[in-house]
C-alpha cells in the first residue's frame, strides 16, 4: 500500500510529470493548486485536487491536517511560462516569495500534520564561481547581485527551512537542486542552459528520492562540465535519461 503524498504546485511542468508516477506507484496522491479551474485536469490525472493558496498559511495548515500525508512534494514556481525576458524581473521576485514564503508555510503545515518526509525544488544553478563541476558541498554564491541575488536569498531561505527545522519534528528534508528544465510544458523544448534536466527525469528524482533519500541535497541534471549529479546517481539510482514511457512506468510499479 503506497502514502499520502501532498504535491504543492501539481499543475506545473514537474508536478505534471510527476503525479502520473506516483499514481502508478500506488501512492495516493493530492495535487496542490491556486486555481479552481485546474481542479479536472488533476482529477484526470489520478489526483485529488486541493484548491488552496500557499500564502494563506491557515487554509494549508486546514488541508494539510485533514489529508495527514505522510509525504509533501514542494514543487511550487511562479515564472512566466516561456520565461519572457520583459517579465523575468518581476517574476523573480514573485518567485523569491514563493521560495521564502511559501516554502514557511508549506514547512509549518507538515509539521502540523505529522508529514514524515518533505522534499522540495530548488536549482542548481545557485553556485558561487569555483573549481567545476560543482558538488552539493559547495558554496552557494551569496555574493550575488541584482536579480541573481534575490534568486540566491530565495534558494538559501527554502533549503534552510526545509532542511533545518524539519530535524527537530520527525521529518526528514530533500532538497532537488534541478538544473535547466527542458521538455514537454517548460519553455525549452530542448536543452538549454549549462545544466539542463529533462522535466520528466526531474520529476523521476523527486519519486526515487522519496524511496531512498534520508534528507540532504541533491544536485540533478545531465551530464556536463558545470553540475555534477553523482551523488543522485550513486544514493538513488537516479538517471538523466528516465522518461515517463510505458516501459519506465512498470518498472515503478515492480
Amino acid at each position: 500500500m503506497g502514502d499520502k503524498v501532498f504535491v504543492a504546485g501539481a499543475t506545473g511542468a514537474v508536478g505534471t510529470a510527476l503525479i502520473p508516477l506516483l499514481v502508478e506507484a500506488g501512492h495516493t496522491v493530492y495535487g496542490g493548486t491556486r486555481r479552481a479551474d485546474r481542479a479536472a485536469a488533476l482529477e484526470a490525472s489520478g489526483a485529488t485536487p486541493v484548491v488552496v493558496d500557499v500564502f494563506d498559511a491557515q487554509a494549508l495548515r486546514d488541508a494539510m491536517v485533514r489529508i495527514a500525508p505522510t509525504v509533501v512534494i514542494h514543487q511550487l514556481t511562479d515564472l512566466p511560462a516561456t520565461l519572457d525576458p520583459a517579465l523575468m524581473a518581476e517574476a523573480v521576485v514573485r518567485n523569491a516569495r514563493v521560495r521564502i514564503e511559501g516554502t514557511r508555510h508549506l514547512v509549518a503545515a507538515a509539521q502540523a500534520a505529522g508529514a514524515k518526509q518533505m522534499i522540495a525544488q530548488s536549482i542548481a544553478w545557485a553556485y558561487a564561481p569555483g573549481p567545476t563541476p560543482h558538488t552539493e558541498d559547495d558554496p552557494l554564491d551569496l555574493g550575488a547581485e541584482g536579480g541573481r541575488r534575490i534568486s540566491i536569498d530565495g534558494v538559501v531561505a527554502l533549503e534552510r527551512s526545509v532542511r533545518g527545522v524539519l530535524s527537530d519534528t520527525g521529518l526528514t528534508g530533500t532538497v532537488l537542486r534541478y538544473g535547466q528544465l527542458y521538455g514537454p510544458r517548460t519553455s525549452n523544448a530542448q536543452p538549454k542552459g549549462a545544466s539542463p534536466v529533462h522535466v520528466e527525469a526531474a520529476a523521476w528524482a523527486a519519486l526515487l528520492a522519496m524511496r531512498h533519500a534520508r534528507g540532504g541535497v541533491f544536485n540533478i541534471a545531465e551530464d556536463n562540465p558545470e553540475i555534477s549529479s553523482e551523488k543522485a546517481r550513486r544514493e538513488l539510482g537516479w538517471h538523466p535519461a528516465l522518461r515517463l514511457s510505458q516501459a519506465a512506468m512498470q518498472a515503478v510499479a515492480s
